[in-house]
């Protein structure tokens, strides 16, 4: 008798084991969420992919990802230098935004973004690279200070974020998670687009030590939203060779026009890379730890659009292959400002319409054709002084659906003409007050 009552324990526990084991198997591919199929708004929907920690990409690879994301640096220059007023941006985060976006892209979609953005490597390449990229850079500044007297800060931080009960695809989160560290922060941008554009702002003004404060303005996330993808980049290092602040004076810069305007002008003398070429000057300034630099170009007076026109990856790289130690007596201006721009109509012009109409195809992302990207926000700011230098930078990518067709129902009196499209003749006009005469 009592082995039969074992028989039958055991048994039980067999049947255990198999339920619970089955319950395990239909979860959700989500962890951390209680109800991954209706995530509350706060929640966050984290892959059960966890993020690689460890560099294990091809040299090549990573070498083709960076020089893909130069040309696309100085692309973007030559369409922004055409702006009026100081000109500072990130191609670093825009770029980190856009992939996370790309990861989604399919069709004409991904190939338009594909030569826009110089990602060169294949979907399955191109991600990791990205991420032995970030896992390089957060290596930078081991002991090293930055301009406030702390430590030296290099951060670069990437977050999603998605409406509230909307059905992304696992592979697509997979990826963020794996390559970029980005889990999909829940929101209801239907219900609070406000409230939702507030804690993705707050978000990256605690990512730049709220340097970037606005970085989505009012009005941009509303109840087509579907999905921002967001990167901050924060930047604080001292000067390896700092300058002395009792030798800044005022002094004279020359604008464009002829004017001068009296800024702080700092000066040191010191050996510094260097280099010349026709109808410029170039000059490096190490960052403490000797990792990072600024490197800083002067083009002759009256030159300045002649150099800006042909400036590329090429020629930059060129320029730093030629840099050199050289004594130098340096004189820079102290300078502080803030940049931000709508990428929406540059990206546009730059080969990737498909992405912000209709014929967008983020199928990658969700199983339907309804998403596009509404916008491409940035914002960045720039300080440099005696101590060094202080910058950051944020990205947006909104991701909207096609909204609902326009209504028209011509149920009162109207007007009408005919006309020829090429020409432009109007062959009839006419007014309707009762069709049923």
């Amino acid at each position: 008798m009592a082995k039969v009552v074992e028989m039958k324990t055991i048994l039980l526990l067999a049947i255990v084991v198999v339920l619970l084991s089955l319950v395990a198997c239909s979860a959700s591919v989500f962890d951390e969420v209680s109800e991954p199929d209706q995530p509350e708004s706060g929640e966050i929907l984290l892959s059960e992919k966890q993020r690689v920690t460890l560099r294990d990409v091809d040299e090549t690879d990573l070498a083709t990802l960076v020089d893909g994301n130069n040309a696309f640096a100085f692309d973007l220059y030559q369409i922004l230098r055409q702006t009026s007023g100081n000109v500072f941006y990130s191609p670093c985060s825009i770029s980190l935004a856009l992939a996370m976006t790309y990861a989604g892209a399919r069709g004409e979609t991904e190939q338009q973004m594909a030569d826009t953005l110089h990602f060169i490597l294949p979907q399955d390449r191109l991600h990791p690279a990205f991420n032995s990229l970030d896992i390089e850079l957060s290596q930078r500044g081991e002991g090293a200070e930055g301009k406030d007297g702390e430590g030296f800060r290099l951060n670069i931080v990437n977050a999603i974020w998605g409406q509230k009960d909307y059905q992304f695809l696992a592979t697509f989160l997979d990826i963020l998670a794996e390559n970029y560290g980005a889990g999909l922060r829940i929101l209801d941008f239907i219900k609070e687009p406000e409230e939702s554009r507030i804690t993705i702002n707050q978000w990256v003004s605690d990512q730049t030590e709220g340097r970037i404060e606005e970085l989505i303005q009012e009005g941009l996330i509303d109840t087509f939203t579907r999905l921002v993808l967001t990167n901050a980049v924060y930047f604080n290092a001292a000067w390896e060779y700092p300058f002395e602040e009792d030798r800044t004076c005022d002094g004279a810069f020359y604008l464009l026009s002829g004017d001068e305007v009296t800024v702080p002008m700092m000066k040191r003398t010191e050996s510094f890379g260097y280099t010349e070429g026709d109808g410029y000057k170039a000059v490096e300034l190490p960052y403490d730890g000797g990792e990072l630099s600024m490197v800083v170009l002067l083009p002759e007076a009256g030159k300045l659009e002649m150099f800006e026109s042909s400036l590329d990856a090429q020629q930059m790289e060129t320029i730093m292959e030629a840099l050199e130690p050289n004594q130098i007596a340096l004189t820079l201006p102290q300078f502080e400002f803030e940049s931000e721009y709508s990428l929406k109509e540059v990206l546009t012009v730059m080969g990737m319409p498909a992405a912000f109409s209709a014929r967008a195809d983020f199928s990658g992302m969700a199983h339907n054709r309804e998403l596009y990207i509404d916008d491409v926000v940035h914002r960045t700011f720039l300080s440099v002084d005696e101590a060094g230098t202080e910058a950051a930078a944020a990205t947006a990518v909104i991701v909207a659906v096609i909204g609902m067709p326009i209504t028209v129902t011509i149920d009162r009196p109207f007007i009408l003409f005919i006309r020829d499209i090429e020409t432009g003749a109007i062959l009839f006009v006419g007014r309707v007050l009762n069709p049923a005469v």
